[in-house]
């Protein structure tokens, strides 16, 4: 091709694009926020446009004129699209200013009031747990959330086949560096604080062993969180359980039932609450029992009605549990119980969905909640 042809050529192009350009630059001067740029942008630039359909038209051009029309139209939607960019980047910048200027803080403002904040009901049931055991001499006791399968598992007399073990039931971790003590142990959170009734039965061994004294008996309560692979209505990933353990020479079933009748009534304030030990299993405790307490199925009122509720294991420590300890189970025993915590705080306070105690409303809180300046107190002695 001549340069003659050439220069032919990109006059004529420049011909057919001289309108357009004008066109634009005329419609340009109309924009004024980020609307209009956008209704530009699609006049000129969008699949529709006129420029489109002429980039569009380059392959049925003949080859010679091709590359010439294509570059120079290629070029008009390259600048285009630069002018675009820049105007919508000072028209957003602008309109920032604007916003900014608009939301000005006034500090002079008087203060907006807020509502007194309050107690969640699972921590005031803590409070009233441990109010309540204290005013018998228990003392509270706290574990790792994290423990390797012996603590939580072999040391309760727990096998290895045991179906709580499984993944379904236990989140395993891949991280048994967690506890270099641990060894090749698995790791995992725990599914119950009974973990830490062992750490304190190891303690206590290893006390009276290097002090050669006696030991003051084991008096302990264990609240805390714990973690299982359910999720429904009345169970929950994470809960939180409290525990109970006393060891000494002379503890019997009598010293179980005598405790967690004491505590049922207080907590509950039902002077005559019915009580059903139910004998049932296990592996941790021998004999062991469930604590059904009476209560009307419509109402849900707390000793009254026929019905019977499960609301907590129970048993005499198992003498293989001692054993692993370091007791031994000739000259000690003692007994250990179990409770969630959510669940007698729904059965006390009138809850009936344990998800709603972990969704954060406020309007719920501020209907179950309690009053901080109203701590929990043991009005009436055990």
């Amino acid at each position: 091709m001549t340069e003659i042809d050439r220069a032919a050529i990109e006059a004529d192009e420049n011909t057919k694009l001289e309108s357009l350009k004008a066109s634009a630059v005329k419609q340009l001067e109309t924009v004024r926020d980020l609307p209009g740029l956008e209704a530009y942008r699609v006049e000129f630039l969008g699949k529709a446009s006129e420029l489109m359909r002429l980039l569009k038209d380059v392959g049925t051009l003949p080859a010679a004129e091709r590359p010439i029309r294509a570059a120079m139209r290629n070029r008009l939607r390259d600048a285009l699209s630069r002018i675009v960019e820049e105007v919508r980047t000072k028209l957003e910048g602008e309109a920032l200013t604007a916003r900014l200027s608009a939301e000005q803080i006034d500090v002079s403002a008087p203060v907006r009031p807020e509502p007194l904040g309050l107690i969640h009901p699972i921590s005031r049931t803590m409070e009233e747990i441990a109010a309540i055991f204290g005013a018998m001499g228990f003392t509270i006791k706290e574990g790792p959330d994290v423990e390797d399968d012996w603590y939580a598992f072999g040391a309760l007399n727990v096998p290895s086949h045991h179906p709580a073990r499984a993944m379904m039931d236990t989140f395993y971790l891949k991280a048994s560096h967690l506890n270099a003590s641990a060894g090749e142990r698995k790791v995992l959170l725990r599914p119950h604080t009974s973990s830490v009734q062992i750490r304190t039965m190891l303690e206590w061994a290893e006390t009276r062993k290097t002090s050669g004294a006696a030991a003051p008996d084991i008096r302990i309560i264990v609240p805390g969180r714990t973690f299982r692979s359910d999720h429904d209505a009345t169970h929950s990933p994470m809960f939180h359980q409290f525990e109970g353990l006393v060891i000494g020479r002379d503890i019997t079933l009598a010293h179980l039932k005598g405790c967690l009748i004491d505590f049922l009534k207080a907590f509950f304030n039902v002077a005559d609450v019915p009580l059903r030990f139910r004998a049932s299993y296990f592996p941790f405790t021998e004999p062991s029992m469930e604590v059904d307490i009476g209560w009307n199925r419509k109402s849900a009122e707390v000793g009254r009605g026929a019905d019977w509720l499960e609301i907590l294991g129970s048993g005499m420590v198992h003498p293989n549990v001692l054993a692993n300890c370091g007791i031994d189970p000739r000259e000690y025993q003692g007994f250990a119980f179990g409770v969630g915590i959510e669940r007698i705080a729904m059965l006390k306070y009138g809850i009936a969905d344990l998800r709603l105690f972990y969704e954060n409303d406020v309007r719920w809180l501020r209907h179950y909640g309690f009053s901080p300046l109203a701590p929990a107190n043991l009005h009436e002695g055990i």
